[in-house]
């Protein structure tokens, strides 16, 4: 494909008031265009530049080395400032430009799968792996991109952010449809909704799961937080099941978007609910009840939440045509997502060990009302807050651990540029008032690892530890470094120590 025809057909599938104008650059567009890109450190002869507005940063500062290393045209929201060595497009919208470009230089492959976005504050992850689990028990080999992993094809690599940027997220779509992938799922974050990421994907459905105070430092207010998310359910076509949890009050918001609403609750009448569910640390046994049929569920998932992500697995499944003899045992093949819930004692163990990934007031909430009926006897929690990330969560973090734990280890999170003590500090302001009314223990400590190994060693027999805020991650990032720490091998560690105490006890 030339750069003329790439630009040609990008005008196409613009708006008439937005198509870029490029007849006046004449034959200087009849060459090959390669790739897109808009990381100027990536460019190589032959590809398209296009230079996007960043948070910290404009992309056009950085056409000379886009030039410089053979860009076969730039694609920018203003003019040049000088003159330019290399075709120069205008155009309204960056973003939405190279989501374009890069859907058409890959030859749109999600319009040759079943593509499914989960979007939501909470859950997404889970119901994706459930929904790729159902698909792979259909026979249906399906890709899947997310916060924990990108699974393409005869490979899988840790994900660098939930939703890859148009350039790579298209390109990995176009692994999956030659791999012989027939379905995707992935994660669509309220970042990559509101930066166009995934602008010329096309969705044969989507999940909304809730949403809950969540990105704040991104988002202006919880308002602009659900315009983006809402943004999904405006990509998709006026057939495509629009799966919504309507027990969430933002839920039935989305309805008038919707050409084809599936329901999903717990608490209210919808088009998919459960029959009573059986609680266990073994997991949930349920019927899932649709339109068509009733499904019986077992699933090791634990927890009340969990409910939820395989209601929205199922409705989502269902309504594009799987059987639901295949979303009984997609469901019951699927063992554990990586940091959801997971337990990392073992029985032989006399306390239980949780790692979860809750980073956010209300997830922490949800697992510790999860967590608080399973525990024998007391729930130790040990959990901090991300730095450089919205600050507001963090008394209201601490809240919720003292109200609903009988110990509280407050520590470190990924604290990134800021001071730790201070952002332990103003943890601990919220949990310090509620620790007093409900008689928790609440200590500080801002090493990790020291954190998790003293939770273990305080434990009695009976008691249940979670280790929240960090779940799959492999990483801490502490004064702008990266360093390795992994939740669930110090959990482990703790656990080791602990059997050798009680032997030489």
């Amino acid at each position: 494909m030339t750069v003329r025809e790439l630009l040609e057909r990008l005008a196409r599938a613009l708006p008439p008031d937005a198509r870029p104008e490029f007849a006046a650059l004449g034959r200087a567009l009849d060459v090959p265009c390669l790739a897109v890109t808009h990381d100027s450190r990536r460019v190589k002869p032959g590809w398209a530049f296009v230079a996007v507005r960043g948070l910290k940063s404009d992309g056009t500062d950085f056409v000379p080395q886009a030039a410089a290393a053979g860009a076969a045209v730039i694609v920018a929201e203003r003019p040049p400032t000088d003159p330019s060595t290399v075709p120069w497009v205008v155009v309204q919208d960056a973003r939405l430009a190279l989501a374009w470009m890069a859907a058409e230089l890959a030859g749109h492959p999600s319009r040759s799968m079943r593509v499914v976005g989960v979007t939501g504050t909470n859950g997404k992850t889970t119901t994706s792996y459930l929904v790729n689990a159902i698909f792979e028990a259909a026979g249906v080999r399906c890709g899947l991109m997310g916060t924990v992993t990108y699974r393409l094809p005869g490979r899988e690599f840790t994900a660098a952010r939930t939703t890859p940027e148009a350039p790579e997220l298209q390109d990995m779509l176009r692994e999956m449809a030659d791999g012989g992938c027939g379905a995707c799922v992935m994660e669509v974050s309220s970042h990559a909704l509101a930066l166009r990421r995934a602008d010329a994907v096309h969705f044969a459905a989507g999940v909304f799961t809730n949403l809950t105070r969540d990105h704040l430092d991104f988002h202006a207010d919880m308002e602009d937080y659900f315009a983006a998310k809402r943004r999904l359910f405006e990509l998709l076509p006026r057939d495509a099941p629009a799966v919504v949890n309507i027990d969430d009050p933002r839920g039935s918001l989305l309805g008038d978007l919707a050409g084809r609403l599936v329901s999903y609750a717990v608490n209210r009448p919808a088009d998919v609910t459960p029959g009573p569910v059986a609680f266990s640390l073994d997991g949930l046994e349920f019927d899932v009840r649709t339109p068509g049929e009733t499904i019986h569920i077992r699933s090791t998932l634990v927890g009340r939440p969990n409910v939820y992500n395989i209601l929205a697995a199922a409705a989502v499944t269902t309504a594009l045509g799987v059987p639901a003899e295949a979303v009984t045992r997609g469901v019951s093949s699927l063992q554990g997502v990586p940091g959801r819930f997971e337990k990392v004692s073992s029985p032989a163990d006399d306390i239980t060990v949780i790692v979860d990934y809750a980073h956010t007031d209300d997830a922490l909430r949800n697992l510790l009302e999860m967590a608080r009926p399973l525990a024998a006897r007391r729930l130790i929690t040990v959990f901090g807050a991300g730095g450089d990330r919205d600050r507001t969560k963090r008394p209201l973090m601490g809240m919720v651990a003292a109200r609903l734990s009988d110990v509280v280890v407050i520590t470190s999170d990924n604290p990134r540029s800021e001071d730790p003590e201070r952002i332990i500090d103003e943890v601990h302001r919220g949990a310090q008032a509620e620790a007093r009314q409900q008689g928790a223990d609440v200590v500080t400590m801002a090493d990790r690892r020291h954190a998790i190994l003293h939770g273990v060693r305080l434990a009695e027999a009976g008691d249940l530890v979670v280790v929240a805020g960090k779940g799959h991650e492999k990483y801490q990032e502490i004064a702008g470094e990266s360093f390795p720490f992994d939740d669930v091998a110090v959990a482990r560690e703790a656990l080791d120590e602990r059997r050798r105490r009680v032997r030489v006890g």
